[in-house]
Parts: C-alpha cells; sequence; structure tokens
C-alpha cells in the first residue's frame, strides 16, 4: 500500500516540485547577474500558456517520442521512489534518453540534429558514472533495491563519498547547466539556437518541460538516497541535502562557461574513474 502511494505522490508532486525549483532557478540565477528575475512560478505560467497554443509538429511521430521520454522518466522515478530495484531505474532512465535523441532527430532542422548528435555524447559521458553509482549502493549495502538502502543502520554517504560527488559532477549534464549544456539550454546564449528543442513548440514544449522536471525530481531523489537511512531525522537531513545540491549545481552553472564535447567526454570519464572507480574499489577490498 505504502509503495502505491509513493508512486502516486511522485506522479502527480514530481512535476509540480519541479516547476518549483525550476522558479527557484531563474530567480537566484537573476539575483546571481544582478537582475530581478521572473516571478516564482513563471515556470507554471509558461505551461499554461504552451498548452494553450495550437498543437503544431513537425511530424506525426515526434509527439509519440516524446510523450514514450516522459512515461519512461516517470516510470524511473516511481521505481526509485517506491523502493524497487534501483539497476532498473538506471535502465529505464537510459531508454528514456534515447527517445528523447529520437524525437530530436525525427525533424529535418539542422540545429535540431545537431544537438540530437550532442544529446548522444552527453549520454555516452554520464551513462557509466550512472551505472557505477547502482553497483556502488549494492557493494555497500548488499542490495539493489531502494527500500533495503534506506532501512540501513547508517547513511550510505559514510561509505560513498566519491559516489556523491561523481553524481554532483554528472548532475550539471543531467539537469542542463552550464558548462554542460551542449545539446540544448535554458538560456539565450546557446549557440545552435535551442538545440534539439528547437522544433518543438506549444504543448510538444511543455511535454518536454515537464519530463524534465520529472528527470529533476529523479536526479535530486539520488541525492537524497545518499542520506537516508533507518533514523526518521535523516529525512530531513536528506532534503537539506537535496537543496544544497541544487543550489551547488546553479551555481556552478553561472560561473562557467561552456566546454567543448571533447573535454565533456574526457571530464566525465576521468570523473567517473577517479570518484566512483576508486570508491567501488575501496568498497570491494573492504567488504
Amino acid at each position: 500500500m505504502m509503495q502505491a502511494v509513493s508512486v502516486v505522490l511522485y506522479l502527480a508532486l514530481a512535476p509540480l516540485a519541479g516547476a518549483l525549483l525550476d522558479g527557484i532557478d531563474r530567480k537566484l540565477s537573476a539575483r546571481m547577474q544582478g537582475r530581478k528575475g521572473p516571478p516564482l512560478l513563471q515556470p507554471f505560467y509558461d505551461l499554461g500558456k504552451l498548452f494553450s497554443k495550437q498543437m503544431l509538429a513537425v511530424n506525426s511521430v515526434q509527439m509519440f517520442l516524446l510523450l514514450s521520454y516522459l512515461i519512461f522518466l516517470a516510470v524511473a522515478g516511481s521505481l526509485l521512489f517506491a523502493g524497487e530495484d534501483l539497476l532498473m531505474c538506471m535502465f529505464m532512465l537510459s531508454t528514456a534518453d534515447m527517445f528523447l535523441v529520437m524525437a530530436a532527430s525525427s525533424d529535418s532542422s539542422p540545429f535540431s540534429t545537431l544537438g540530437a548528435g550532442r544529446e548522444m555524447i552527453q549520454i555516452m559521458a554520464y551513462e557509466p558514472m550512472t551505472l557505477l553509482l547502482a553497483v556502488g549502493f549494492y557493494l555497500a549495502t548488499g542490495s539493489f533495491q531502494v527500500g533495503e538502502i534506506v532501512r540501513q543502520g547508517s547513511s550510505a554517504v559514510a561509505v560513498m563519498p566519491g559516489f556523491l560527488l561523481g553524481l554532483l559532477f554528472i548532475m550539471a549534464v543531467k539537469l542542463r547547466k552550464s558548462p554542460f549544456d551542449l545539446s540544448t539550454s535554458h538560456h539565450a546564449h546557446q549557440e545552435i539556437v535551442k538545440g534539439l528543442t528547437t522544433e518543438m513548440a506549444g504543448p510538444t514544449l511543455a511535454v518536454m518541460n515537464i519530463a524534465e522536471y520529472y528527470e529533476m525530481t529523479l536526479m535530486l531523489g539520488l541525492v537524497g538516497l545518499f542520506f537516508v537511512n533507518s533514523d526518521p531525522l535523516s529525512w530531513p537531513l536528506a532534503v537539506l541535502a537535496c537543496l544544497a545540491a541544487y543550489f551547488l549545481e546553479i551555481l556552478w552553472d553561472n560561473v562557467s562557461a561552456r566546454v567543448r564535447w571533447r573535454t565533456l567526454l574526457d571530464g566525465c570519464w576521468v570523473v567517473t574513474l577517479l570518484t566512483g572507480g576508486l570508491n567501488g574499489l575501496i568498497l570491494m577490498l573492504i567488504h
């Protein structure tokens, strides 16, 4: 019963939480840049305006592919918050990314096609870390089941600090923050217009935004998983850790310039090796 409630709450509240965090992101980014910024609820206003527009798609499959992207992200997050298999959650997350690439590649726009190619490079960059993350939790707790991980007597972060650092690094890619917003950007400084979202408009773009809110909540849920344990007091600590991680991503976004795709690929692999690889090796030796 609790699993069903957790899934329903995630499906209903994740887009709301994601949109609110997006509004906080815009407000903080504006303050860091010396601007007033939009209202806190601007993402909700944007979604309402997008859904009110006429449904136009560049082809008959783009909306289907984007809905598949949204559904797979929702299922991945549901697996995490229902306490199910973490490894399956990561596989569903990877599958969702492929539907996004196909949606961007389904039209003939050179900007969208270039953005899809860069998205593939980003997947190659962060995918090793996401898979190692699941392995790390298994080495630390002896289980892939999220429900068993959160029932441990101590927080996983005590023996997995390297994995947490690696996750925070690749989150900049997943959340499309500088210096890794190569395929598309939430800002106006993208040199390939809007990259893979160039040909998305109206309800199509709204679906894309909602999917990103699901993904944002999922990534922050993974951060919280490092801190939650059998002690009820660990839950508010996990929430604070998620907010701190999100603030660090916003700060990094505003003080960094975009890097080249080769730097992204090399940087993510090096960080994965130095954080997840070394931490995993230590866990193998001590268990």
